[in-house]
């Protein structure tokens, strides 16, 4: 019985090693600091990524109390390491910004115009 909860906690500690780090990986994409590899390219939505931020922060927030000391450090830095990153996208000079393309629905609600007004 012993080694069933082991193994059981052991897993759990994995999963959850592994959800933080999906997390982790999706807000860099989301904020343009990695490439998506459906398509191939820095993609930047900081409202998404702001979104995906607090949804690990709301796990810690969840699981306050509950969490092994690996578990909570592995959370802990994901989250100090994407709102750095945030803080610094939120701040880039407007020139850097516009190197990196921003998904088909950002870019019409920028200018209000779809992509074939555009080319009109």
């Amino acid at each position: 019985m012993e080694d069933r909860l082991d193994s059981r906690e052991s897993m759990n500690e994995y999963l959850f090693h592994h959800l933080v780090a999906m997390f982790q990986t999706l807000a860099l994409q989301q904020m343009g600091k990695l490439v998506n590899p459906i398509t191939g390219k820095l993609e930047r939505d900081l409202q998404q990524g702001r979104i995906t931020i607090d949804m690990l922060q709301m796990i810690k927030d969840k699981t306050e109390g509950n969490l092994q000391p690996a578990e909570q450090a592995v959370l802990d830095r994901a989250l100090t390491e994407l709102q750095m990153n945030y803080v610094d996208e939120v701040n880039r000079p407007e020139e850097e910004k516009e190197e990196i393309e921003q998904p088909e629905e950002t870019k019409e609600e920028d200018n209000g115009k779809t992509p074939e007004e555009e080319k009109a």
